[in-house]
């Protein structure tokens, strides 16, 4: 079956509600584990898993209402990455860019948006901070650069690029913000780029994030957005940082999955000095309760500031430095706890834990680090978020 056919399919049976979308999700975690291996194998989705996402509904889980879509929160979206990670990782990260649609449409014309989001079960991808140049010219722009980690540009259907905005060669300022930098999303087709493979990593490895560029592409104004300027009112558009907010599902979801695995394994081994099996031995018992306690911790901070961020942004209040600030930290904090429990997991496994065709653990741990150099996980979100708590201006258009 082609992938045209998959999406016609997709396009009938794909569910309407979050109710819907979360089950289906749930459903398809068995599946997703069994695909898991031949996903890293492959370095990017196979047509089939793309296929189950879109017919599952995943890819407009943040299509708004007034669209057809079911138009997730947050702490919805959240839970469903957070769910298919629990099944694959690599799988979860795509989902997770390639939901984005639903929230860059809130940002176009609406022209523009039934040119390239028409189709509620559109995956995208693209790196959207300004790395490309974007000269403006009569009715748009012309766009140059390279860009890094396309996640799920393998199999995307619009790929995005961050630019800074220059005319007649000299950098443009932000005609919203006054900033000297102006910053702009350029949406196009992914044909329109050259794809480069340069997705040989230690994690990740299912995610086809490769690089991608172009010279002296023509995208015209109205196929540009700025996070400055949405066109949509609400939670998923009063603020930029609602395509960051889900990410914390990836890390949670690859958690829990490595807790239950070892329990799960803790009913077949036995200690090899003691004789002690492992149910009965108290470095075990200690190690995983260790694990579900920080585990509980950091999903608790992740559900806890996204909850109260989006009842004050469903008021319409402006939100604190503390609300701005909590879901940046507890996304933070979920990448690290994720790693140090897969790593701590890893080595209670011990040797078994090596072998990549026998061990989940061994994907999970090089996962774990790999999603962990990714901007949101970098020690520089301390410095930035503390900046804010103690009154200053933040540096970031997302907190």
């Amino acid at each position: 079956m082609t992938i045209t056919e998959q999406r016609h399919i997709g396009e009938s049976e794909a569910p309407g509600t979050a109710e819907a979308i979360l089950r289906q999700a749930r459903e398809a975690v068995p599946f997703l584990r069994e695909r898991a291996a031949d996903i890293e194998a492959g370095r990017r989705l196979p047509e089939d898993v793309v296929a189950l996402l879109r017919r599952n509904g995943v890819f407009r889980a943040a299509v708004s209402k007034d669209r057809g879509g079911p138009e997730l929160t947050s702490m919805q979206q959240t839970e469903l990455i957070e769910t298919l990670a629990t099944g694959d990782v690599s799988t979860a990260w795509c989902a997770m860019i390639g939901m984005d649609s639903g929230i860059y449409a809130g940002y176009l014309e609406d022209a523009a948006v039934q040119e390239f989001y028409g189709d509620l079960d559109t995956p995208n991808s693209g790196w959207i901070h300004p790395q490309g140049r974007a000269e403006r010219v009569p009715g748009g722009y012309r766009v140059s650069g390279h860009w890094r980690f396309g996640s799920g540009s393998t199999h995307c259907e619009v790929l995005v690029a961050g630019c800074q905005v220059f005319r007649d060669g000299a950098p443009e300022t932000d005609p919203v913000t006054g900033d000297p930098v102006h910053w702009r999303v350029m949406v196009a087709r992914p044909r329109q780029y050259e794809i480069v493979d340069t997705w040989y990593t230690t994690g990740l490895a299912g995610s086809g994030s490769c690089d991608y560029k172009v010279t002296d592409l023509f995208v015209p104004e109205e196929h540009s957005f700025s996070f400055r300027v949405p066109r949509r009112t609400g939670p998923l558009h009063a603020t930029p940082d609602a395509i960051l907010r889900k990410m914390s599902g990836v890390p949670l979801g690859m958690a829990r999955a490595a807790i239950d695995h070892v329990r799960d394994l803790a009913h077949t081994r036995v200690d090899r000095e003691s004789g002690t099996p492992w149910t009965a031995s108290p470095r075990v018992q200690t190690a995983l309760a260790t694990a579900e306690m920080e585990l509980a911790a950091a999903r608790a901070a992740v559900y806890t500031s996204l909850e109260e961020q989006w009842a004050a942004l469903e008021r319409g209040d402006e939100t604190t430095a503390r609300q701005r600030t909590a879901t940046a930290l507890a996304r933070y904090h979920a990448f690290r706890t994720a790693r140090s429990i897969v790593s701590s997991l890893f080595d209670l496994v011990g040797g078994s834990s090596i072998y990549r065709d026998r061990s989940p653990l061994d994907r999970w741990l090089r996962d774990a680090h790999t999603m962990r150099q990714h901007a949101v996980a970098q020690d520089s979100i301390l410095e930035l978020t503390g900046q804010v708590l103690l009154g200053g201006e933040s540096r970031s258009p997302f907190f």
